[in-house]
């Protein structure tokens, strides 16, 4: 069931270190999620990239389709995309690997030719968010009495993450945005967690988005030019389940479409990562080590098709209790 309990928000503009790594401890530890103000990122980078996305989803499905992903090139258009085997009621478009990094392993980004501004604004978010991503990463370490640079330095020189944005189409017959399962209809996207570190949202003005809190579903009400935080199921793995992922969907709606922009940051595909030593000490971790490229190829798999078993980080529990 949802209901009005709300996740934490929380002032980056404060000028409150201690502070601010305190409630974001907090929230990582309670919720799993967060909202963030305060920072520092101007509106009109949010504006335009509403903009932007609204005229590319508004061309015509064979416009849209020129620009295709496929298995071997993973960015561009999209719009059959599977969570948990379900398909969503959602368009994807798709993007990452900066064009100076030279390492091109998911392919090379397809831009829509009739829309000069699109790329510009797209990389202007994504330089945005990038440096919002160190920032956060640094205060959930710090928040763990833990260096930033155990885990940052896996995103440097380069890294995996990616831009994505969503559109959801109105929907007729939705999922029950009430529901506790999903067998009542569609969804935006089904159940699921965030397999890399952290996830930088900005939802726009329409809520959609839900979160599994003490078994109840609760809905993330938006805020104007805020980003919704979330931690991914690699920071589980390093934090030894002390700060857990946390299942979310988005409910379809029967009024109005909804955009969306999330900002995966993921690290290097050499990254190596495993319950950090640092925090459990001699206790005995709960995870294998996993290498992010090959977790994160089983799990885009999945994603994009029925291409076996979609792997989970449950796949590298040692069975320790």
């Amino acid at each position: 069931m949802s209901n009005k309990l709300q996740i934490p928000v929380i002032d980056l503009g404060t000028g409150n270190h201690a502070e601010i790594t305190r409630q974001i401890g907090m929230a990582c530890r309670d919720w799993g999620f967060f909202q963030i103000v305060g920072h520092g990122i101007d509106e009109v980078i949010f504006d335009t990239l509403q903009q932007q996305s609204d005229l590319f989803f508004a061309q015509t499905t064979e416009v849209k389709h020129q620009i295709l992903r496929s298995a071997k090139n993973v960015w561009g258009f999209y719009d059959q995309e599977l969570t948990k085997n379900k398909l969503d009621w959602k368009q994807v478009f798709d993007v990452g690997i900066p064009p100076e990094s030279g390492v091109n392993p998911d392919g090379v980004p397809q831009w829509p030719e009739h829309l000069p501004e699109f790329e510009p604004a797209l990389r202007a978010y994504m330089r945005a968010t990038e440096n919002c991503s160190f920032s956060i990463l640094e205060y959930i370490m710090q928040s763990l009495g833990l260096s930033a640079n155990l885990v940052s330095h896996c995103f440097r020189p380069y890294h995996s993450s990616f831009l994505r944005l969503n559109h959801y189409p109105v929907c007729d017959k939705p999922g029950s945005a009430d529901a506790p399962d999903e067998e009542n209809g569609p969804y935006g996207i089904s159940r699921h967690s965030d397999s890399g570190a952290l996830t930088v949202l900005y939802q726009g003005d329409i809520a959609g988005l839900q979160i599994l809190h003490k078994g109840k579903w609760i809905t993330v009400e938006p805020i104007p030019n805020a980003l919704v935080i979330n931690i991914g199921d690699m920071v589980q793995v390093w934090t030894n389940d002390r700060y857990k992922a946390v299942v979310h969907r988005v409910a379809a709606n029967t009024k109005k479409a909804r955009f969306s922009a999330p900002y995966f940051f993921n690290p290097s595909y050499q990254t190596d990562y495993a319950p950090l030593k640092q925090l459990i000490g001699d206790a005995q971790p709960l995870y294998r080590s996993i290498n992010w490229g090959h977790f994160r190829e089983k799990r885009a798999g999945g994603d994009y098709a029925d291409y076996g078993t979609e792997i989970q980080i449950q796949h590298y529990k040692t069975g320790a209790t």
